[in-house]
């Protein structure tokens, strides 16, 4: 189990975290979530013993291994699938050892141990991973040095995965990878075998790969069982306690404080004043939640233009004599919200630079409205930012001539306030820096807004704003992203970028993961499409109560996990003495999470049948 313990500690003279105490237990998916700048990566340095605390500290088991993605992985002649495999230090050392040992005992001990570990499945086990996170098969075999920074924090994620550490510290994983990585991250997570502990921002991940949420919150630790939605109901409703126990508080209050203010100078009544006054002094104030300010973005309007704004006929772009995307016949409405759907390297990029006029068409014709306006936002834009100049200092020089107090009040419709509008972006979070280049991308009012990655570094307050805002926005919008939680919230149409060409896809998102996280198969010879069965209404209604039943029973064993979430969660049961009351529950624990698996699986079968009757 991971337990902290009056916990403490600050960064330069501020305190991030006071005297928080809480338990993981061992073995769990927990995603810590909290607003930018509360202190979480700092939490994770206090975890790996990087930094001093001012009171308590943090508890592993003994011989436990921590892993994280602390940096990107060297430029190197390395192959990729070499620099994943030294991550196994055990592994390596023992192959080592193997060429060099004469002793038979002790050949015999390595080779026990190599299978122990299961080593010699290792590059096959570690191909799997490269391939999920993006990387070819031929890719793989391809020194590190070949592949830019953000490639090579992937092959970073591959060994840290890969070496399978007993605690694994993941900040913001999904950064770095596009929508399939992404994906493939949350179902790889999902069958980890150890303790997780995740930054993100990203609510699909946290709904599918965690089973926990741990809370940082006015410099408070706050464990809840359940995926973020769930959490999400769980702190609203403790919240609406509190705010009524501090209501009920302050009548209370008032209702003394107006005896002793009635009385005190009666002397028949001086004892009871004075005993309410005592009263009053004794009482533990009771605070109600304060709403942190509100995260907004505000996109100006811009004119309406006829349609379509653009338009494509037997188009082909690339680069010099390599075309990457043909016979693109494409069409742009002003209210159109599109998501660019495809594996890496298919084109999304290559066609966006297109769209917004940043690469050449190489044959075919695009044609576009005189008057069009496109904003683009890139995650290099961001990169790309005068770190030694101020937000105020950017806005002035795409605004010379409108006044100070405008400039401020559009970098305040984008989050930053005034101390943000003056102080230098290199000294701004990511969030911050992501905020002010989108008002960069906005502020000329596009009539299209071409969106690449733009919820990287913010955070969830951030991006249900970006979900409004995208909503109310009355210019088209074409997205790329890995946040699942915004394309199913903005987009009403899906492009598909595969195999040189753009095609529309009809299916939903939901489809197209499912897609994603089933292992390719041999095509296999048609067959023949079988018509639907048509049943009696007695047979529909039996197959309806089946899913019922179905139903009933996976929220019926997820209340059993939760409860025993709970009952994990208590750090009286890791006290000394309490080791076989502990391995019971654990043991408990396993045996539910593998019936709710076959529940679901249950449920799916039963959902899939009723659908193939209608």
């Amino acid at each position: 189990m991971l337990k902290i313990s009056d916990l403490t500690y600050s960064i330069e003279g501020r305190t991030l975290v006071e005297h928080a105490t809480v338990t993981i237990p061992t073995g769990h998916k927990v995603g810590l979530v909290g607003r930018n700048g509360s202190g979480k990566t700092t939490l994770f340095r206090v975890i790996r013993g990087e930094m001093p605390t001012e009171t308590g500290g943090v508890t592993i088991p003994r011989g436990w291994k921590i892993g994280g993605v602390s940096q990107e992985v060297p430029g190197n002649e390395v192959s990729l699938l070499n620099t994943v495999l030294r991550a196994d230090a055990e592994r390596e050392a023992l192959l080592a050892e193997a060429d060099t040992a004469t002793d038979p005992n002790r050949i015999a001990d390595i080779q026990t141990r190599l299978a122990d570990i299961d080593a010699w499945s290792a590059e096959a086990r570690a191909a799997t991973i490269l391939k999920g996170l993006g990387f070819t098969p031929e890719e793989i075999h391809h020194p590190c040095s070949a592949f830019s920074g953000g490639w090579r924090m992937r092959v970073a994620l591959a060994a840290v995965l890969f070496s399978e550490p007993d605690l694994l510290l993941l900040d913001e994983p999904t950064n770095y990878l596009d929508l399939e990585g992404a994906l493939w991250l949350e179902a790889y997570l999902v069958k980890y075998p150890h303790t997780v502990l995740i930054v993100s921002h990203d609510r699909e991940l946290l709904n599918r790969s965690v089973g926990g949420i741990l809370h940082l919150e006015d410099k408070g630790l706050t464990y809840y069982t359940g995926p973020y939605d769930q959490f999400v109901k769980q702190r609203a409703a403790k919240r609406e306690v509190q705010a009524a126990a501090a209501k009920k508080q302050d009548l209370q209050r008032a209702h003394l404080q107006s005896f002793v203010d009635r009385f005190k100078a009666k002397a028949s009544k001086a004892k009871q004043a004075q005993s309410r006054v005592k009263m009053l002094e004794k009482m533990e104030t009771i605070r109600a939640p304060e709403d942190a300010a509100r995260t907004v973005f505000t996109f100006p309007k811009p004119e309406e233009l006829s349609p379509p704004i653009i338009a494509t006929e037997g188009a082909a772009v690339g680069y010099g004599n390599h075309i990457v995307l043909h016979d693109l016949n494409l069409r742009i409405d002003q209210d159109d919200r599109i998501a660019l759907l495809g594996r890496n390297g298919e084109g999304k990029s290559t066609l966006s630079k297109m769209l917004s006029d940043r690469l050449p068409v190489s044959r075919g014709k695009m044609v576009t409205s005189n008057k069009l306006r496109i904003g683009f936002f890139a995650q290099h834009q961001v990169d790309e930012l005068r770190i030694d100049e101020t937000p105020l200092d950017h806005l002035f020089r795409e605004r010379p001539n409108e006044g100070q107090a405008k400039l401020r009040a559009r970098l305040a419709g984008f989050g930053l306030g005034a101390d943000q509008a003056d102080t230098e972006v290199g000294r701004l979070s990511g969030g911050q820096k992501a905020r002010l280049s989108l008002l960069l991308a906005t502020l000329p009012a596009p009539h299209l807004l071409i969106l690449d990655e733009p919820t990287n570094h913010l955070d969830i307050e951030s991006r249900e704003a970006l979900v409004e805002a995208l909503t109310a926005y009355t210019g088209a919008v074409i997205l790329v992203s890995h946040d699942m939680h915004l394309l199913s919230m903005v987009a009403d149409r899906l492009w598909l970028v595969k195999g040189g060409h753009v095609t529309p896809y009809d299916e939903d998102l939901p489809t197209y993961r499912k897609m994603l996280l089933t292992p390719d198969k041999p095509k296999a010879a048609e067959k023949p499409k079988l018509k639907a069965k048509v049943l009696t209404r007695d047979e529909k209604l039996a197959l309806k109560a089946d899913v019922r039943k179905a139903e009933e029973r996976v929220t019926k064993i997820s209340e059993m996990r939760d409860k025993l979430s709970k009952k994990l969660a208590d750090p009286v049961l890791y006290e000394d003495g309490r080791k076989g009351e502990l391995e019971t529950w654990n043991k408990k624990y396993a045996e539910v999470m593998q019936g709710l698996e076959r529940a679901e699986a249950l449920w799916m079968a039963a959902l899939e049948k009723l659908e193939k009757t209608k």
